[in-house]
């Protein structure tokens, strides 16, 4: 299996996961697994990345969710409503020789079930995390909590991406209190697109290869 696999998870939800996946897929030509879609099932976090890699669904590259949940709500909340009692137990990495994105649903703290969050997931799976912070009121402290999660449970953090407008203080505030290196910047986008995405790869693609090809 390729060592060259990683999470993709955020300070919060609408920070830019999705977006950052999707460029990392296309930059390094990676397999993608979201295990929680938890609403929007007409629209789902795969279709976008695919989409936006000018692919169709169900390519090879991409891998099943391993719970697809109605309601656009927490993951605990749309699995009692449909039903279901989502297990860490029940989440195994695909089987690849390829590069692997795996993407978080929201946060680290978004629960699963009642005992049980996307940090355990995360825990659980064991893989190197890229953060992605965007700039707004209250995200320095989202960030470093953030951080502090990952480090008191001792989960590799491969490093932050910021998306959005350049914020110097806070960005430089966040490097000089965690010492987390910053991966690649994401710059504000008005849409997202498979020519959004083509463009980024041919502007970030060559620091993205040799960041993560290590």
């Amino acid at each position: 299996m390729s060592q060259n696999q990683f999470f993709v998870s955020g300070i919060s939800t609408e920070v830019g996961k999705t977006v950052c996946s999707a460029l990392l897929v296309k930059a390094l030509e990676a397999d993608y697994w979201k295990p929680v879609q938890s609403g929007d099932l007409h629209h789902t976090d795969s279709m976008k990345v695919a989409s936006w890699n000018g692919l169709e669904l169900p390519p090879p590259r991409f891998h099943p969710e391993t719970h697809r949940l109605t309601e656009p709500m927490s993951p605990h909340a749309s699995a009692d409503i449909d039903g279901v009692h989502i297990h860490l137990s029940d989440f195994q990495l695909p089987q690849t020789e390829a590069p692997l994105i795996v993407e978080g649903a929201g946060g680290l703290m978004v629960p699963l079930n009642e005992e049980d969050t996307i940090l355990d997931l995360m825990a659980q799976l064991q893989l190197p995390v890229v953060l992605v912070s965007r700039n707004y009121l209250g995200s320095i402290n989202h960030t470093l909590l953030s951080i502090a999660q990952l480090k008191q449970r001792q989960i590799p953090i491969a490093g932050l991406v910021f998306n959005g407008p350049v914020v110097p203080s806070t960005e430089q505030v966040i490097v000089k209190m965690t010492e987390v290196p910053v991966l690649f910047r994401i710059p504000e986008l008005d849409h997202v697109s498979l020519s959004t995405i083509e463009t980024l790869s041919e502007q970030l693609g060559p620091i993205i290869r040799q960041t993560f090809n290590r």
